[in-house]
């Protein structure tokens, strides 16, 4: 199990435990193993599987909800319908954010254990992905894909955190987490180190991050659904 030396690494503020593949980026040292075989077989099933996006930081996660909190990027409803945040007031702005968008400091994009995953082979001629659920449902050009990853997935260690709607995150039909290492770190996770680290960055919100902390950590960090055992 992972026991990292520098806890900044929970916070996506070190590298420590990650490994820089020349290939996938930034990726947890215990996950790797299993992602490359992932990928192997995905290929001998006919697929290309890559990472859309896989590690971020705090500060690339930082600019991401600064951008949707003053409005320099759209902040989608439950359809994939941008919202009109002039209507919404701070405390529905953060909720609305953290549906499809992780608070910086608890992103699972952190750790190098989560992908967002597609076959850039099933997109149409001349279009790009926009990850949003219409894209791997029946009709969807990543559906193929996303009923092999369905099956098989679970062989490799991975899971589906956001496999349904819990009141938190949306439904994420292409964000895969390896169980045992993102486990390991979540259960790291304090709420008054995030604060903390917010607290020294130029967060929009940050009033209101603060004084509703503990409810996004229960709602939107931890809330996740596991495999059954």
């Amino acid at each position: 199990m992972s026991n990292p030396a520098n806890p900044l690494a929970l916070y996506g503020l070190d590298k420590a435990e990650l490994i820089d593949d020349p290939k996938l980026a930034w990726v947890h040292q215990l996950v790797l193993p299993d992602l490359n075989k992932l990928i192997k077989a995905a290929a001998q099933a006919g697929f290309n599987l890559s990472i859309f996006s896989g590690y971020r930081d705090f500060n690339r996660q930082l600019a991401i909800w600064n951008n949707k909190w003053n409005g320099l990027r759209p902040i989608l409803d439950a359809n994939s319908q941008p919202l009109d945040i002039s209507t919404l007031s701070d405390e529905q702005k953060l909720h609305a954010i953290l549906r499809w968008s992780a608070l910086p400091g608890t992103s699972r994009h952190h750790w190098g254990t989560d992908f967002d995953f597609y076959d850039p082979k099933l997109l149409p001629a001349g279009s790009s992905l926009e990850l949003i659920p219409q894209e791997y449902a029946e009709q969807g050009c990543q559906h193929a894909l996303s009923l092999w990853l369905s099956e098989h997935a679970q062989d490799f260690g991975f899971f589906y955190p956001y496999l349904s709607f819990k009141g938190g995150v949306e439904f994420e039909p292409w964000h895969l987490s390896h169980l045992a290492t993102s486990q390991t770190m979540m259960n790291k996770l304090d709420a008054r180190q995030v604060i903390e680290h917010l607290s020294n960055k130029q967060v929009a919100g940050f009033a209101c991050i603060e004084q509703h902390i503990e409810q996004i950590f229960s709602q939107y960090v931890t809330n996740i659904c596991l495999p059954e055992t």
